[in-house]
This record gives structure tokens, sequence and C-alpha cells, in this order.
């Protein structure tokens, strides 16, 4: 994150408004919520590890133990279970 001098981006009477709540201090402004990105959806992990869970819950259906599916996926015993009972994918 990078610092910017809010005299460069933001008009004279905002910065007045501000002034009157904080002055000299460096705040965080987030971004709108609308503008949130689930993470991996951009590069393509998301769609990996949906793909990958899937597979796994197929295994599982088809008779795969969770330990086997635990070592096989180098993911732990408990992973595996929330995966495989999940409602979701």
């Amino acid at each position: 994150m990078k610092y910017v001098n809010a005299s460069n981006i933001l008009p004279e009477k905002l910065i007045r408004e501000i002034q009157k709540y904080v002055q000299g201090e460096t705040i965080y402004i987030p971004k709108p919520e609308t503008t949130y990105r689930k993470w991996g959806s951009l590069s393509g992990g998301r769609k990996l590890l949906n793909q990958r869970n899937s597979n796994i819950k197929s295994a599982f259906t088809s008779g795969t133990s969770i330990q086997e599916l635990a070592h096989e996926y180098f993911l732990s015993i408990e992973t595996i279970k929330k995966i495989v009972y999940s409602k979701h994918g």
C-alpha cells in the first residue's frame, strides 16, 4: 500500500471535513465492498481448488477412504472431511 498525500487527490472542502476527525495521521480508506473479488477469481486459483474439491468428493463417493484422499492430495484428514461433507460444489 503506498502513501498518497490527501491534498494531491481530494478537494480542499473534503480535507477540512476529514480534519474534524483526524489530523496528521495516516488513514486507510478501504475499497467499496462491491469491488471485492473472491480469492483466486482473477488468477484461476479458485477454479482449480473447486475442481480439486469436486474430484475429492467424487472419489469419496466412489469408495476412496478419507485417509487415502488425505495422502493422495497432501491434505489433512480434517480438511478432507470438510471437503467431502460440505454441501457446496
